[in-house]
């Protein structure tokens, strides 16, 4: 797929003393597997040298391949190579494959204004075509945010009054379907709430049809 096709044009003004702020693109292309059912949007990727892994969620320390472990085996280690301290990325894509997940992020394109994986410190400069990574998964009836910047991004595309309070959803529509927004609790450690916690959340996502 050409990513192009799913960045919004535009840019926004850089904040005082920012102008040399380099500009980051997004390292992946949209994983949409074939039958994709619900689509999970996060902000965008950690830097490079916060990956254990080269897909989505890298950074070890970060909990949701845990929750995925949590939701789908019972156990939050199944995606877990502990050992090198890395992720089993075939059991991932086999299981999203599987389950008709698929992944992406509001921004195809930053600056990170601190040295920070935090998304308060994302400037995004080219927000993703959000409508067009719909239309490209035609069964798809639920999208999920994992953060307040993705949930603040998408309901400004789709023009989205009403965001869903954390741990629920709501409806919407977009051209003649009806979706589901989900607003899960962010999967960053960060965040103050226990790994099994937060897999109570995204189970119930998971399960429904």
């Amino acid at each position: 797929m050409d990513k192009e096709r799913f960045v919004k044009n535009g840019q926004t003004p850089l904040p005082s003393g920012a102008s040399e702020v380099e500009i980051e693109r997004h390292p992946w292309q949209p994983f949409l597997p074939d039958g994709c059912r619900l689509l999970i949007l996060g902000s965008f990727p950690p830097s490079r040298k916060r990956w254990a892994m080269d897909f989505f969620y890298p950074n070890y320390t970060n909990d949701f391949w845990r929750i995925c472990g949590i939701c789908f085996h019972g156990d939050k280690l199944y995606y877990i190579d502990e050992a090198h301290r890395t992720y089993r990325r075939e059991l991932i894509e086999q299981m999203l494959r599987e389950q008709g997940i698929g992944l992406y992020d509001t921004a195809s394109a930053v600056r990170r204004l601190k040295n920070t994986a935090s998304d308060k410190d994302l400037e995004v400069v080219e927000a993703t075509d959000i409508a067009a990574l719909l239309r490209q998964i035609p069964a798809c009836r639920a999208v999920c945010t994992t953060g307040q910047k993705a949930t603040d991004v998408l309901c400004q595309q789709l023009n989205i009054g009403e965001q869903p309070q954390v741990g629920q959803h709501i409806e919407f529509s977009f051209e003649n379907r009806q979706l589901r927004l989900y607003r899960m609790p962010s999967s960053s450690r960060a965040y103050p709430l226990a790994v099994e916690r937060k897999a109570e959340y995204y189970r119930n996502m998971f399960l429904t049809p």
